[in-house]
């Protein structure tokens, strides 16, 4: 594994997202002092805070999976999770509702889920699931340590047997077609396989190895933790702090100072610049590439994942066949897919995720109030509409999504709303996000694993990236993995 040469003693961290928080506590542990750049007030990044009116939003991710990634990050300064975070394992993981009025709880224990899907649809799918099940263990073991949580110097890093294994569990297949192999219920392939959209791309085009998420998702356990998700970075960073980190919250990075193909110092708008010995660089990757002062040359453009509206809705009541997530499928499937990814249209009869924190912390909402999140695939601004032009199509859009809401049995959902807040393809331009969308560039094959954009820089020895962009990519599990790897990257294990 290629390193950072030379003194590493001051590592300067851009961004306390998930990511950078992951790489201060694992730097941090190794002996490394560590000072957190943050143009916020506080941690987050994307899995941020807001307040609106009583009620408190995330602003981000709304499902954790696989949070003993995150316990390995607080195990580094001598810190545990547990110690920090209040975590509920949900049960049901998720509840799934379909067009034709069917519906299912999707339990991440095998032999409760199982029976779901013999009363669901029957003995020869249950057996079909179970098969299933071991085949995304399978894929998951193959994946993890080789292909997921490595830092890659090139690609043939992976000529070794566990791709063969993983090419023998026929992860090069597309993934709709390999979960078809186990279960034939329409309904429940989709459970199955709309993770993939997590990664970018269609579950008809993704590989199969993407079922991955499907393991994270369906059989390792869907977690939430008391005070909502940005209860993790805020845990975070209070554990890094207690260890020794500095924090510089309302601090804009202007740039780096660069001397003999290295950082020498981050620039600060406003104040002196930031000595260090080596930077992690966290933003989204046209910040990054801006305040490196250069763009990695690459064969064809990234292609970004689709983007999101998300609309945050605090009520006066809730609806008893909504659990703490929920996802709702329409009739259609590939072709609101093509839309989102290709044609560039908004869903026509979309799948959409709500989810309701209040559901397991009330606190979260005003007495007596619920909290509602409400995530609608859209295509991202490289494919459809403009940033500029969600300024006009954002309230129609928002109308629209209250009328299906109802149209699915949330009835009155639009007359119980007392505060809300829409977030569009134009609020993630604004923050940043290439091709407005928080989920970064899309996992095509040729922008996944070495062919992701490495976390190495080409011509600056000392500076490392991690988020979303660069490896393994999209995702909390992946994201707190991408900071272990950029501390790698400086410490060298």
């Amino acid at each position: 594994m290629r390193t950072v040469p030379g003194r590493t003693d001051h590592v300067v961290v851009v961004g306390a997202g998930l990511s950078g928080l992951a790489a201060t506590l694992h730097l941090l542990g190794s002996g490394r002092r560590v000072t957190v750049v943050e143009r916020g007030d506080r941690p987050g990044g994307r899995a941020g805070r807001t307040r609106l009116g009583g009620y408190l939003l995330d602003t981000g991710p709304t499902v954790l999976t696989m949070p003993h990634l995150a316990d390995e990050a607080f195990a580094a300064v001598g810190d545990s999770l547990a110690g920090r975070v209040d975590l509920v394992e949900l049960h049901p993981a998720y509840r799934a509702r379909f067009a034709d009025g069917s519906g299912l709880d999707v339990h991440t224990d095998g032999e409760a889920m199982a029976e779901e899907v013999r009363a669901f649809a029957g003995p020869r799918e249950a057996e079909g699931y179970r098969r299933l099940r071991q085949w995304l263990r399978s894929l998951y073991e193959a994946q993890m340590r080789r292909f997921i949580d490595t830092n890659f110097d090139s690609p043939f890093q992976l000529l070794h047997r566990d791709l063969a294994r993983l090419a023998a569990l026929r992860g090069f297949g597309r993934l709709d077609a390999q979960i078809g192999r186990y279960i034939k219920d329409p309904r429940l392939r989709r459970v199955f396989s709309f993770q993939s959209l997590y990664a970018g791309v269609p579950p008809a085009r993704a590989l199969a190895a993407y079922a991955v998420i499907a393991y994270m998702d369906t059989v390792a356990g869907v977690y939430f933790p008391k005070g909502g998700m940005h209860a993790l970075p805020e845990a975070m960073a209070d554990a890094a702090q207690d260890a020794g980190a500095e924090f510089r919250y309302g601090s804009e990075v202007s740039g780096l100072r660069l001397s003999g193909g290295r950082v020498t110092a981050v620039r600060l708008a406003g104040s002196p610049d930031l000595a260090c010995d080596a930077a992690v660089l966290t933003p989204d990757l046209p910040v990054v590439y801006r305040l490196l002062g250069r763009t990695p040359r690459r064969p064809v453009r990234l292609t970004h994942s689709p983007s999101a509206v998300i609309l945050h809705a605090g009520t006066r009541r809730t609806w008893p066949q909504l659990g703490h997530h929920t996802i709702s499928f329409g009739h259609a499937w590939e072709r609101t897919f093509d839309e989102i990814t290709r044609t560039g249209q908004l869903m026509s009869d979309p799948s959409l995720l709500v989810s309701r924190p209040t559901a397991h912390d009330p606190a979260l909402a005003p007495e007596g109030r619920h909290l509602h999140y409400v995530l609608a695939p859209c295509p991202n601004t490289a494919v459809g509409p403009s940033a500029a032009a969600w300024g006009e199509l954002a309230p129609r859009y928002r109308d629209s999504l209250v009328q299906e809401l109802e149209k699915r049995g949330l009835d009155g959902f639009g007359d119980a709303i007392e505060e809300e807040q829409l977030i569009t393809p134009a609020d993630w331009t604004a923050q940043g996000h290439a091709a407005g969308t928080p989920f970064s560039a899309a996992h095509t094959f040729a922008q996944t694993g070495p062919f992701r954009p490495r976390n190495l820089v080409a011509g600056i020895d000392n500076a490392v990236l991690a988020g979303c962009g660069t490896t393994p990519g999209v995702g909390v599990p992946t994201v707190l993995i991408s900071g272990k790897l950029a501390a790698a990257r400086i410490t060298g294990f």
